[in-house]
């Protein structure tokens, strides 16, 4: 039995008390969260949402990739969020490697040159926290009334604390 197996499985028992499928598309709260995939967050949990408030963007390090840019754009636009936050976190795998060791280590395991491409790691989390926010501030595709904020999460205490508000 795989995972996959397990989860289909649980996904029966999910079924049987589901009660949820009228919820709009648009998110209730009207935010957008760009937060990391780290499987230690729990945004939901941590910020006391419920299924159906926000739009929850994730992915390595909670970056504001091109993707996650695409994904607010959307949205914002289209289904009406008003407001965005990033959320990076504590003990983030983003903090322990280069593009350069990467792109040595898939080199070497799989034979493929990366060529130039950024996988977006970092150095200094509260400074990429405010990157990402600038980045968000600085893009015609995101109006400038949009509040943003950008905060850490703190693995180890659950405590989300303000960076910067833009």
């Amino acid at each position: 039995m795989t995972v996959y197996d397990e989860l289909l499985a649980n996904n029966t028992t999910y079924v049987g008390a589901f009660t949820e499928g009228h919820l709009p598309m648009p998110p209730a709260r009207k935010v957008a969260i760009v937060t990391c995939m780290d499987a230690r967050l729990h945004p939901e949990k941590f910020l006391g949402l419920n299924n159906g408030d926000a739009h929850v963007i994730r992915n390595a390090g909670g970056r504001v990739s091109e993707d996650a840019l695409r994904s607010l754009v959307i949205s914002e636009r289209l289904l009406g969020t008003e407001e965005i936050i990033v959320i990076h976190h504590t003990d983030c795998g983003m903090l322990t490697f280069s593009n350069a060791d990467l792109a040595a280590r898939i080199q070497s395991d799989l034979g493929v040159d990366v060529g130039d491409r950024d996988f977006l790691p970092f150095s200094n989390l509260e400074q990429s926290v405010r990157d990402d926010v600038a980045t968000l501030r600085n893009s015609p595709l995101i109006p400038g009334n949009i509040p943003i904020a950008g905060a850490i999460y703190d693995v180890t205490s659950g405590e989300v604390r303000e960076v910067v508000r833009a």
